[in-house]
């Protein structure tokens, strides 16, 4: 009997894996929001090690979905690559920074993120039926229009749309790296926003760049986590299966489930995660 337990734990760490993807797929965020919570506090797993695993899953999960969107041309590969310098600089500082703080600050900045999320979807609201997904990209300026920097803003700009603020984009992958390396999250609740709202790129675009560029970002920091022990590869192994399993299938059922009631239910599971890694943080 005892020969069945790693076989066991496997299928169950497989199992949550692929969970976290599908949700995670489903809701436009990272596996790694879920993952983490998941290996620390059911599975037991020390936080900093968690963290380590997890961004090895977002690094399969965006291997495999940057190749599609680069296929359909819907990334912004100039950008996302230019943006990228930044976010592995964030990645690899805090690599190095997260080897310095104890577990319980830790599990504090990720309770504080996971609040924030839940936070922001249980305000964010579904747009009227027959309504456009997202706002239309803005104009493209007249041809001649002089402005400083305008020949980087114009060869990183998209078709039908061009950029702006591209300091709050660079401060922002700074960030956003950071935040991956720390948490073990993929960096894109950082960077669609930024993208979308501090940029003006369309949200579609938006998110398959963030998508793209997450896996880079990830290996930046993954190596420090890597070349420090604390990857478990049998424990990595089947959380990335799942994950990559999970993330696969969440597009394909997507129009299939009511995305209103599934995140509300994604807010509980996150408000509920939120309160255990303060429990966590606290030393209850």
């Amino acid at each position: 009997m005892s020969g069945c337990r790693p076989l066991i734990a496997g299928l169950l760490l497989l199992v949550g894996g692929a969970a976290a993807g599908l949700f995670g797929s489903l809701l436009g965020l990272g596996g790694g929001i879920l993952l983490v919570p998941l290996m620390t506090l059911v599975f037991g797993l020390p936080l900093r090690e968690a963290v380590a695993i997890s961004l090895v899953s977002v690094v399969v999960t965006s291997s495999a979905s940057a190749a599609v969107y680069l296929e359909r041309h819907v990334a912004n590969l100039r950008l996302g690559m230019t943006l990228e310098l930044f976010s592995a600089a964030g990645a690899l500082v805090g690599g190095l920074v997260a080897f310095v703080l104890s577990d319980r600050l830790l599990a504090g900045l990720f309770a504080a993120l996971i609040t924030w999320v839940a936070i922001s979807m249980a305000r964010r609201k579904d747009p009227p039926k027959g309504a456009p997904a997202s706002p239309a990209p803005a104009a493209m300026p007249a041809t001649g229009t002089v402005t400083a920097g305008g020949a980087l803003v114009d060869s990183l700009s998209g078709d039908g749309y061009r950029i702006h603020g591209l300091g709050i984009g660079v401060g922002g992958s700074v960030v956003a790296g950071l935040a991956s390396a720390l948490l073990g999250v993929g960096g894109g609740i950082v960077k669609v926003p930024v993208m979308n709202l501090g940029m003006g790129v369309p949200l579609r675009v938006a998110t398959a760049t963030s998508n793209m560029m997450m896996g880079i970002t990830a290996v930046s920091s993954a190596v420090i986590y890597l070349l420090r022990g604390e990857i478990d590869p049998f424990v990595a192994g089947p959380i990335a299966l799942g994950v990559f399993i999970g993330a696969s299938t969440g597009p394909r059922i997507a129009s299939r489930i009511d995305t209103r009631v599934l995140r509300w239910m994604f807010v509980l599971v996150l408000a509920y995660t939120a309160s255990q890694m303060v429990r966590k943080a606290a030393g209850l």
